[in-house]
């Protein structure tokens, strides 16, 4: 054997030893170290260090939603030997009983508790003045420390429903995603729940040693095996502030929604539910007290989302979508004229109109909201002479409908979104019997009645879609994640089946008519060319509900505005008044009709209707 092949010999087993020693230490640092960390929990504590929500801003910057520190109350069963329980019962305002009742949740029973050494939130959300009477005393407390943690606040009260509420994991999360452990916070709701991972950030572990006698003795390796915690991120929401609280105030003492978009965009600019509440009550400690007494409150259902999950029927407001599917079918031009002095005499009469003139054409229709016209052309859609038969009429109008966003879901960031009620034709079979209905049997429909329901978010999608001339973009309420750049996501153009821009020209001139010298005449925007729909559709659970829809300027729109209001009558009463004072103010930053405002101001609806309440939810098979 040469020189060469013994030095390549001797290089290779050096290197081989070395590899080997290399091993051995990385097995006795890392994983026998992690091994120890995992199978003696009692010789350590694994301390969470819980990131900070991103905080959540406005259109224009303004702060909705930051973090205020607050602190939970950890406990060791096992080393309670020596608490003073009495005390820290005094301090929490608890008793003793309530005291062993919190182990029992916490550990299964009394008897577990004693051999239960991890960690468990025995106090939440514990704000600065708690917790310091908590650490004046806490070498008297054995078994407890104390965690940094936050709490969400809320410097304009405002926004309850969009914002939505966190609020501890239960065992059905934890069970679906490890990364929440016992004791974890999660968004609930609104802009919290749907952007959730967002928000949350990332958890990080801090390792602290312990002796024979518990106490921490400073931190495992100096740290090596802690993560350190990763805010979230800061979100950058479609709403403007102050239309959301102006419109807010207008709806104080009303039940009902009302929702704005800005329709070149889809950016929701308020999203209002009437009753609601101020949303620093679901925070901290008296999150469970609170909370019981709003789930109590079944007058205004303060709780309910009602412009996200309210079915209400349309109304008069559905003829726009009606007129231009008759146009878009080729059963209905603008000259089309139909009677209604009689209201629809196809049906001796039913359902009927309120007197104006007659006959009248199709911008008139719209002006005057008149029924018999769109039964005659809800009639003529579905027994149009192309269709077979009335089931494939019918499908037709079904397509053309859930093309506008009603009776599917629109797909909006929020949660809990519902997609209304539009029958389907197996629904009218099983109903009427197979071949057992005609146009005239479910001529409702024509005017938004029947079992016809959508949301206060479909309404202002309908009537954006209008404004857009064919198509909207999905209302959405956050418009960037820690940036300012448009999430992609909401650049996308979504069709409808009624594709002549110039179908919704004529519809539109119809809607400014309604402003002009129609029915909503009384709230036309002074010096601003509006466009609107008043309704009032039927309640069988009490007086109508109010329901209104407009957009301005007519040329390049920049807001819609959705509202109903329930047991308030007819649309231009309430509704229109207050979605008319809501546009003004948004478009020109003030109002000029300080009567009509004080009226809505001052308006009490609920207590004048204590039976009012949104329309149940249909059957499902009707979905």
């Amino acid at each position: 054997m040469n020189s060469d092949v013994r030095k390549y010999i001797i290089a290779v087993a050096v290197v081989v030893v070395a590899l080997l020693y290399i091993l051995r230490l990385f097995t006795i640092q890392v994983v026998e170290d992690k091994y120890k960390l995992t199978a003696s929990n009692q010789a350590f504590l694994q301390m969470t260090d819980y990131p900070p929500r991103g905080a959540i801003y406005d259109r224009k910057g303004k702060l909705l939603v930051f973090n205020q520190v607050a602190y939970d109350l950890m406990v060791v069963p096992r080393d309670l030997k020596d608490c003073d329980t009495i005390g820290i019962c005094k301090i929490l305002n608890i008793t003793t009983d309530d005291f062993k009742k919190r182990l029992v949740r916490l550990s299964g029973s009394l008897k577990e508790s004693a051999r239960d050494y991890r960690s468990h939130i025995f106090e939440s959300q514990m704000l600065p003045e708690l917790n310091a009477q908590i650490q004046e005393r806490l070498y008297m407390f054995p078994g407890f420390y104390v965690t940094a943690r936050t709490v969400r606040k809320y410097p304009i009260p405002m926004a309850a429903h969009l914002l939505g509420y966190i609020g501890e994991v239960n065992e059905r999360i934890t069970k679906k995603n490890p990364y929440y452990k016992s004791g974890d916070y999660i968004g609930m709701s609104g802009i919290e729940k749907g952007y959730e991972e967002a928000l949350r950030g990332k958890k990080g572990v801090q390792i602290m040693m312990r002796d024979v006698h518990n106490n921490i003795r400073g931190s495992y390796k100096n740290g090596i095996y802690d993560t350190a915690a990763v805010p979230g991120k800061n979100l950058y929401s479609t709403l403007d502030a102050e239309l959301q609280q102006y419109g807010e105030k207008l709806m104080q003492n009303k039940i009902g929604g009302v929702v704005a978009i800005e329709p070149a965009t889809g950016e929701i600019l308020a999203l209002i539910t009437s009753p609601t509440y101020d949303p620093n009550l679901l925070v901290g400690r008296d999150f469970p007290k609170n909370y019981a007494a709003l789930a109590r409150d079944t007058l205004g259902k303060p709780l309910f989302n009602r412009a996200l999950q309210a079915y209400y029927p349309p109304g008069s407001t559905f003829k726009l979508l009606n007129a231009l599917i008759g146009l878009q079918e080729g059963v209905l031009r603008p000259a089309t004229t139909y009677p209604c002095a009689q209201g629809y005499p196809p049906l001796g009469g039913k359902p009927k109109c309120h007197p104006h003139g007659s006959p009248t054409d199709l911008k008139g229709s719209i002006a005057t909201s008149c029924n018999s016209y769109y039964s005659y052309v809800f009639k003529s859609i579905v027994d149009n002479r192309k269709y077979k038969n009335t089931v494939e009429g019918y499908q037709a109008w079904k397509d053309y409908v859930n093309s506008f966003g009603v009776g599917v879901k629109i797909g909006t960031d929020l949660p809990y979104e519902l997609k209304g009620i539009v029958p389907t034709p197996a629904y009218y079979d099983k109903v009427f019997g197979k071949n057992g209905w005609r146009s005239s049997t479910v001529i409702s429909l024509g005017i938004g009645q029947a079992e016809l329901s959508v949301t206060p978010l479909q309404m202002c999608n309908i009537v954006s879609t209008i404004a857009n001339r064919g198509y909207y973009i999905t209302p959405h309420v956050v418009r960037s994640i820690g940036d300012n750049k448009v999430l992609p996501q909401w650049q996308k153009k979504n069709y409808t089946k009624v594709t002549n821009r110039e179908y919704y020209e004529d519809v539109i001139t119809g809607m400014a008519q309604v402003m002009t010298g129609g029915t909503g005449r009384s709230v036309q925007l002074p010096g601003i060319e509006s466009c609107g729909k008043t309704g009032t559709a039927q309640n069988p659970h009490g007086e109508d509900h109010s329901v209104f829809v407009m957009f301005a300027p007519r040329q390049n729109p920049k807001i819609c505005i959705a509202i109903l209001v329930e047991n308030a009558g007819f649309g231009a009463t309430w509704a229109a008044p207050i979605a008319s004072l809501m546009m003004e103010k948004y478009l020109t930053g003030k109002v000029t009709r300080p009567d009509m405002e004080q009226r809505m101001f001052e308006g009490d609806l609920i207590h004048k209707h204590p039976s009012s309440g949104a329309k149940p939810k249909p059957k499902p098979q009707l979905q």
